[in-house]
């Protein structure tokens, strides 16, 4: 099988880039708007990507380790180095080809519904069961047909389908609309994420518990935490479940796993709001603190693409029957929820990976926070490579899905060891990392052996004994040693527009 990642260091249990030397450019303070990517979707400045507290000696970091106890050096080189490492034409967008694909993931969609009605009958198969079977199978692979679809959309929502915004926007509208996503309120959200990426007071999505939080939601003490019983692999099961099951409906209507400080929000949106159900903050009002007063008509316009669907999904329910529409679009759109909560979790929940501070991070160090992964045909051919390329996806997200397997091979030099990917048995082996990183990564404490600016990169622990333990903690010590104590940095939510005007 063909793959742009490394092999698994099987002594190490997670895979390493080749043995090469990381570029020895410093670049230990925030990255500058020369050194961000100049292509972004959004069209705010980028100078409050991150701020490295340079008091904070540089060589007294300590010694860091991941959950698998590998040693973590924290990144070096900058957004130039990455830019100037990929051949220009991998940043070459075609309309033709973009829309090339979208028809390809359209005639396999009305192609499979045809054979399905057309030969999937009483008339042809008598048996229930059989067709009962076949009938699951249909929505399995419309699942999969829909998810290639809705990674399209992502692509024009990142601007790298077309060198056109129009018809970026207009293909995507239609596209996620089709799948019932609000395409401009994921955009400008998604567009966020890309810009906050491992920062734990900014990122908008899969920012794990601290140590507290989690010991708070399971009923514990924090000093506890490294003494109690392991979770029951049940109990981890059923968490998954519901993960898989609603977690990106969750997910656009209560915000959960993204930030919390809507207090912060720049034009006053957020004040006394907090994640949850009917607290105002989802991807579907337009007076959510995720957004800004003049993208809201953007909001409108997305709620208008879902109150289309919705109605013509209610008149094909009304007149073909409420089972039918069930089996037509309600199972596969939950495949295809399932398949996005699947990918996004495991691009940014790994033993390998670090999160950082606010007063560590920077654009070069939180793009490095992902890992790519091997999905086989399916992630190369229906998905687009959506799996296979995240992480030059988080430096350079408008080059092309078509190019980013060249990207990558271009990248990894510079990046050395901070290039991960696990590709170990292919598709079945990014099914089984599923439930590795369900047991091993938890909640995140900064490593024992931290000092200074090293105690603002924080790693994956657990309570079921896997890899390296959780730190001992004296009994009334309410936080982890190394953890801020309330301390923040200066963020400026709300300056990540992403207008269109």
């Amino acid at each position: 099988m063909s793959t742009t990642a490394l092999p698994r260091n099987e002594a190490m249990r997670r895979t390493a880039a080749v043995d090469s030397t990381p570029s020895t450019s410093s670049n230990s303070s925030a990255a500058s708007p020369s050194d961000t990517p100049t292509q972004s979707p959004s069209s705010s400045s980028l100078s409050s990507l991150g701020s490295v507290d340079e008091s904070l000696p540089k060589s007294s970091r300590g010694k860091m380790l991941d959950t698998y106890g590998n040693e973590f050096q924290i990144p070096d080189y900058t957004i130039k180095q990455i830019r100037d490492a990929i051949p220009a034409h991998c940043f070459e967008r075609s309309g033709a080809r973009g829309l090339a694909y979208v028809a390809r993931d359209v005639a396999s969609l009305a192609a499979t519904f045809y054979v399905f009605n057309t030969y999937v009958t009483p008339e042809s198969i008598p048996s229930t069961p059989v067709r009962a079977g076949l009938w699951a199978l249909y929505t399995v692979i419309q699942g999969l047909f829909g998810t290639g679809l809705w990674v399209l959309a992502h692509e024009c929502g990142h601007q790298s389908f077309s060198p056109s915004k129009t018809l970026n926007d207009t293909v995507g509208w239609i596209c996620h609309s089709a799948l019932l996503v609000p395409y401009f309120s994921w955009k400008i959200s998604h567009g966020k994420h890309h810009k906050a990426t491992g920062h734990l007071e900014r990122d908008m999505v899969f920012i794990p518990k601290r140590r507290e939080v989690y010991a708070s939601r399971m009923g514990y003490l924090v000093h506890e935490l490294s003494e109690v019983a392991e979770e029951t692999p049940i109990a981890t099961a059923i968490h998954m479940f519901g993960q898989q099951l609603g977690g990106w409906l969750m997910y656009l209507t209560t915000n959960v796993t993204g930030h919390n400080n809507h207090e912060k929000q720049v034009e006053g949106k957020g004040q006394g709001k907090k994640n949850g159900l009917w607290t105002g903050v989802n991807h579907f009002n337009p007076s959510s603190p995720l957004y800004e007063r003049k993208d809201e008509k953007l909001i409108w316009l997305s709620d208008l693409g879902l109150a289309i669907i919705a109605s013509v999904l209610f008149l094909v329910g009304k007149n073909f029957g409420w089972m039918n529409l069930l089996v037509w679009y309600v199972v596969p759109y939950l495949w295809v929820n399932h398949w996005l909560v699947a990918i996004t979790f495991l691009q940014h929940t790994d033993p390998t990976l670090p999160h950082y501070e606010g007063h560590t991070w920077t654009f070069a160090r939180g793009a490095a926070a992902t890992i790519d992964r091997e999905f086989g045909f399916i992630g190369r051919h229906l998905l687009h490579g959506i799996i296979e390329t995240h992480v030059l996806h988080h430096y350079i997200s408008t080059i092309p899905f078509y190019n980013a397997d060249e990207a990558t091979d271009a990248i990894k030099p510079v990046m050395g060891q901070h290039y991960r990917s696990d590709t170990k048995d292919g598709s079945i082996g990014f099914l089984k990392s599923m439930w590795t990183s369900a047991r091993m990564c938890q909640w995140i404490e900064p490593s024992e052996g931290a000092e200074g600016e090293g105690k603002g990169v924080l790693f994956f622990r657990n309570r079921n004994g896997l890899g390296v333990p959780p730190q001992k903690i004296a009994e009334g010590q309410k936080t982890v040693p190394g953890h801020p104590g309330g301390k923040t940095t200066k963020m400026m939510l709300g300056a990540d527009s992403d207008n269109e005007s």
